[in-house]
């Protein structure tokens, strides 16, 4: 009769065990991948809003480009929000990654700065010129240049030029590819670099103030948030983007950052 009674005490136990590893499991909170600066200062505000929706965040920052994808195939984290949809496509052509966009977030005019000189202008022949050294930004960066009237691509180039591509360079720039976050602290020993706007903000650089020439607004580097391809249909994922896509987050943008990110939802 004891042994029963024990027996059937451990089962009650072990379902209530088992019911509360299950709740746990359920509240769990997401884990969203950003890169340090806006991308993190934005996602805090996001998280406000999703938490009214019943939805708990947890952010996880990164220094790089390459780790939060990494992450996020390996299912490490639920969902990141750093990248434009030309480097996903590259990251996915790359590494086979089953990654997918689902909502888009704010867009962060490239900016192109110098410590020795106040103008593309003065650059001298020869010069040393940062790029970053991953295939989209890259080229975005080199599509700057042309748009400024520094250099000529071949046109079949399109959003994936390289330096190999330029068949027209009217101030012989040299370039040098640089991991995307390394450029801001590289600027001392460059005549110039292009800066995509959340590292430079980081480096405190104010992009409207600070430099020298800015892409031209109408760019098809509008961010985003992406998901496994496996989760996008889960209602966890239309509620983040609702939430990133909200009036207060758009506010928050257009307050905090007064157009060196713009939003683009």
């Amino acid at each position: 009769m004891n042994s029963k009674r024990f027996a059937l005490k451990s089962l009650v136990l072990a379902t209530a065990v088992l019911a509360s590893g299950l709740s746990l499991a359920q509240d769990k909170p997401l884990k969203i991948g950003v890169t340090a600066g806006p991308h993190a200062q934005i996602f805090e505000q996001v998280k406000k809003v999703a938490e009214k929706d019943g939805l708990k965040v947890q952010i996880i920052e990164f220094s790089d480009y390459i780790q939060p994808n990494a992450a996020l195939a390996a299912g490490d984290l639920d969902a990141n929000s750093y990248q434009h949809k030309p480097f996903l496509d590259q990251q996915v052509k790359d590494r086979g990654y089953k990654i997918v966009s689902v909502g888009y977030t704010v867009n962060y005019p490239m900016g192109i700065y110098s410590k020795k000189v106040k103008s593309l202008a003065d650059l001298k022949p020869g010069a040393r010129f940062g790029l970053p050294n991953d295939p989209t930004n890259g080229g975005r960066s080199l599509l700057v240049l042309q748009d400024q009237g520094l250099i000529k691509l071949r046109p079949e180039a399109g959003l994936k030029a390289t330096p190999l591509d330029v068949i027209d360079n009217l101030k012989k720039l040299k370039f040098v590819e640089l991991e995307a976050a390394q450029l801001a602290r590289a600027l001392d020993d460059l005549d110039a670099a292009a800066i995509n706007t959340n590292f430079a903000l980081s480096a405190g650089l104010t992009p409207g103030k600070d430099s020298i020439a800015q892409e031209n607004a109408k760019s098809p580097y509008v961010n985003l948030i992406a998901v496994r391809e496996q989760d996008k249909d889960k209602p966890w994922v239309a509620k983040l983007v609702k939430a990133y896509q909200s009036e207060e987050v758009r506010k928050f943008i257009q307050t905090e950052f007064k157009g060196s990110v713009l939003a683009g939802f």
